[in-house]
C-alpha cells in the first residue's frame, strides 16, 4: 500500500485489511450478542431460536483490534511509513504492558520507538518507570478494589430491597472504582513501558474535576477519545458538517465507544448517554456551566459521571432503571 500511487488499489489494500480485523473483533466479541437479539425477536414471532457460538473471546481483543486498524490507516494517510520487518510489528500489536488494557497506542506515536529508544531506556527512566508501577500497583491493589467490594454488594442486592442511601453508596463505589481500576492499570502499562525504553501517552488527567462532559473526555480515558475523534468523527466529517450532522456524529460515535466496551444494551445505552450531554454541551449546557463557575459545575459534571456509570455496571438496563430510580 505504502508503494502504489494509484488511489484506488491503495484503498483495497486497506480496506482488505480493515474487514479482517473488524470481522475477528464482530465475531469473537458480538457474535452471540447479535444471535441473543435475533432470538429475542425470532421467539417474539414464534419461530425457532439460533444455537449460541461456542465462543471463546482473545483477552484484550478491543484493544489491539483498534491498534491493527490504526496501524493500516497511518499507513494509507501517509503519516508514516510502514514497518520493516514482522517481528517489530508484532512487537507493536502485542507489547505485553499495554496489550489487556490499553492505552490504545497509535502506530506513529511509538512506531520510531520500535527501532530506536537507546536514548529514552536510561536508568532514570528504569527508575521513574518502576515508581509509576507502584503508583498504579497500589491504585488497583488497595484502593480499586476495596471500593469494588462495595460496588459489588450494592449490585448484587434484590432490586426490591435499594434504598436511595445504598443506591448513592454503591455508585460512589464503582465510580472511584472504575477510575482507580483503570487508571492504575494505564499507570501500570506506562510504567513497565518506561522500563523497557518506550514512553506511552498519558490515558487520564483528573477526569473527576472537570467542569463539563466534553472536558470529561478530553480527560477520561484520552487515548480512547483520541482514536475516536481520529478515525471515526473527522472521517465522518468533524466539524465541518451543518450542526444536526454534526449533532448525529457524535452521538453516533459515543453510541459505537458504548459498544466497543462491551456487547451489552446496558454499554450501548451508556454510550447513548454520554453522546447525549456532549450534545446538549454543544447546544447550551457547556456556556451555562461557565457562567456558574467551578463550585457548579463540577459537582455537576461529577453527578452526570457516576449517575452514567450505573448504566455501565449493571447487568440488565431494568437492574439499572431500578437504580437510578432509587438515586432519586
Amino acid at each position: 500500500m505504502d508503494s502504489i500511487d494509484d488511489r484506488r488499489k491503495r484503498r483495497l489494500f486497506l480496506l482488505i485489511p480493515l474487514f479482517i480485523n473488524v470481522g475477528l473483533l464482530f465475531y469473537f466479541k458480538y457474535a452471540n450478542f447479535f444471535i441473543d437479539n435475533v432470538n429475542a425477536l425470532v421467539g417474539s414471532l414464534g419461530g425457532r431460536p439460533m444455537p449460541l457460538l461456542n465462543i471463546i473471546m482473545p483477552i484484550g481483543i478491543s484493544f489491539y483490534t483498534f491498534e491493527t486498524l490504526t496501524y493500516v490507516v497511518d499507513v494509507y494517510r501517509k503519516v508514516h511509513k510502514p514497518l520493516n520487518h514482522f517481528w517489530n510489528y508484532k512487537l507493536y500489536i502485542i507489547l505485553f504492558p499495554k496489550l489487556i488494557a490499553g492505552p490504545i497506542i497509535r502506530y506513529h506515536e511509538i512506531s520510531d520507538q520500535i527501532t530506536g529508544r537507546f536514548e529514552t531506556e536510561t536508568i532514570d527512566e528504569k527508575l521513574t518507570g518502576f515508581f509509576r508501577f507502584c503508583l498504579g500497583l497500589g491504585k488497583k491493589v488497595l484502593i480499586a478494589n476495596t471500593m469494588g467490594v462495595y460496588a459489588d454488594t450494592l449490585f448484587s442486592m434484590p432490586l426490591e430491597t435499594i434504598d436511595t442511601a445504598s443506591a448513592w453508596l454503591g455508585t460512589l463505589a464503582y465510580t472511584f472504582q472504575i477510575y482507580f481500576d483503570f487508571s492504575g492499570y494505564s499507570d501500570m502499562a506506562i510504567g513497565l513501558g518506561l522500563m523497557l525504553g518506550f514512553r506511552f501517552p498519558e490515558n487520564f488527567n483528573n477526569p473527576y474535576i472537570s467542569q463539563s462532559i466534553t472536558e470529561f473526555w478530553r480527560r477520561w480515558h484520552i487515548s480512547l477519545g483520541n482514536w475516536m475523534r481520529n478515525y471515526l468523527y473527522i472521517p465522518l466529517g468533524g466539524n465541518r458538517v451543518p450542526k444536526p450532522r454534526l449533532y448525529f456524529n457524535l452521538w453516533l460515535v459515543f453510541l459505537l465507544s458504548g459498544l466497543w466496551h462491551g456487547a451489552s444494551w446496558t454499554f450501548i445505552a451508556w454510550g447513548a448517554y454520554h453522546g447525549l450531554f456532549l450534545i446538549l454541551d454543544r447546544l447550551f449546557l457547556e456556556n451555562v456551566l461557565h457562567r456558574l463557575g467551578k463550585i457548579v459545575a463540577i459537582p455537576f459534571t461529577f453527578a452526570v459521571a457516576s449517575i452514567g456509570w450505573v448504566l455501565f455496571r449493571s447487568e440488565t438496563l431494568h437492574q439499572a432503571f431500578v437504580i437510578g430510580k432509587s438515586l432519586f
